[in-house]
């Protein structure tokens, strides 16, 4: 798949940094993660310490727990680093989750958690198995449609979906994946507004499933990285957000 290039119509945008910003974190199991893992949740979170602490940002969210694989339900709260504060572990993130169950839900979760920023990775698990392209392409729509109605100021930054190692050996939903990122690329480029702005994320630089994921699918602490980075750069060249992303992979 061709990497996907960050888009905004707002190039010029700089969000204030006078004002704390509340992150709200939304994703599938690659982000809400299973139990021993540190996530790109907590990658990012150390961003946003180095970057806008001393009350410049907020982490928000109905969920703090990981998946429990034996217990199959998210049930642990044994992350990777017992340091991570319960405060940025918040996240709207399950296993088996995509856009398909998020857009019914995230006006209420915008509005209970007083989000201003959205930090979105879904779509592989709808394309898996929930919906086409087009139905997950529209499902996108709707979820930033009703984000809005939340918030009319909401700021999302959406991640293509990268293929996982099921692409490799079926073509056709290899397919639907490149086609639902082209998809999801005019949507933002159509949604995007001055008030709102939409940005799509470049697909995390030199991410590779055989050595960023324990699974083909699910990140590992370099894929944990990769993904924060594809987030913090986004924020940092489109809005002034922060800056570079300065962790362990920063250079390679």
């Amino acid at each position: 798949m061709a990497q996907v290039s960050t888009v905004t119509s707002q190039p010029g945008d700089v969000i204030r940094h006078d004002v704390a910003m509340r992150f709200l974190f939304v994703g599938d199991s690659m982000t809400v993660g299973k139990a021993g893992d540190f996530t790109w949740r907590y990658r990012m979170w150390q961003h946003l310490e180095a970057t806008l602490g001393d009350g410049g940002y907020a982490i928000t969210g109905p969920r703090t727990e990981l998946y429990d694989t034996e217990a199959n339900a998210p049930l642990s709260h044994a992350y990777g680093d017992e340091a991570f504060p319960a405060s940025a572990r918040r996240h709207l993130a399950g296993w088996g989750e995509g856009w398909l169950h998020m857009a019914p839900v995230i006006a209420d979760t915008v509005r209970a958690a007083r989000a201003d920023i959205l930090l979105v990775s879904l779509g592989l698990i709808d394309l898996g198995f929930y919906t086409d392209s087009t139905q997950t392409a529209a499902n996108a729509r709707a979820f930033v449609t009703a984000a809005r109605t939340a918030n009319p100021r909401i700021k999302l930054v959406l991640l293509p979906v990268i293929p996982n190692i099921r692409a490799e050996s079926d073509a056709p939903f290899a397919a639907e994946c490149d086609r639902f990122n082209t998809l999801l690329a005019k949507a933002v480029a159509d949604l995007d507004a001055p008030s709102s702005p939409v940005l799509l994320a470049s697909r995390p630089a030199g991410y590779d499933i055989h050595t960023d994921t324990y699974d083909g699918t699910h990140p590992g602490p370099s894929g944990e990285h990769r993904l924060a980075a594809a987030f913090a750069d986004a924020m940092h060249q489109a809005w002034g957000v922060g800056g570079p992303y300065a962790g362990a992979l920063a250079a390679a």
